[in-house]
């Protein structure tokens, strides 16, 4: 029984991206597909990789960080040293998020203050005028 492959077009709807977006993951030297001639032939483990990389950027990981992963893996299945790695990188990606937070809500809060003092100035200056056409 031969293993299941795919061509970047059958990949790509597969997974909701453009071939354009493939070819790019293997420039990265995150995909490696094998060739026949120009055409590229991809794997389950390929869809299974490209299915990582698709989560990894929606967790926030950049591509290096996805490769690193990639290459540990490839390097040492299953093992300590790739474990290690992903959680040092989900605590610092985690303690980056942390930091993004707390700056929303002081940006949220700085906002609210100029909201707040233009509402404040918007009322006096609209009171003065009113007081202005009543003395006219």
């Amino acid at each position: 029984m031969s293993e299941m492959t795919f061509s970047i077009g059958e990949l790509a709807k597969s997974m909701d991206i453009t071939p354009r977006s493939i070819r790019f993951y293997e420039e990265q030297g995150l995909l490696s597909p094998t060739r026949n001639g120009q055409n590229r032939i991809y794997m389950k483990k390929d869809q299974v990789r490209l299915k990582l990389i698709l989560r990894g950027k929606r967790l926030g990981f950049s591509l290096a960080e996805t490769k690193t992963l990639f290459d540990l893996y490839d390097s040492h299945q299953n093992s300590k040293v790739q474990l290690e790695a992903m959680l040092k990188m989900t605590d610092e990606k985690r303690a980056h998020m942390q930091q993004q937070l707390e700056d929303i809500e002081m940006l949220k809060a700085e906002l609210e203050d100029v909201e707040a003092r233009c509402q404040e100035e918007l009322n006096a200056l609209t009171l003065h005028t009113l007081k202005q056409g009543q003395t006219a």
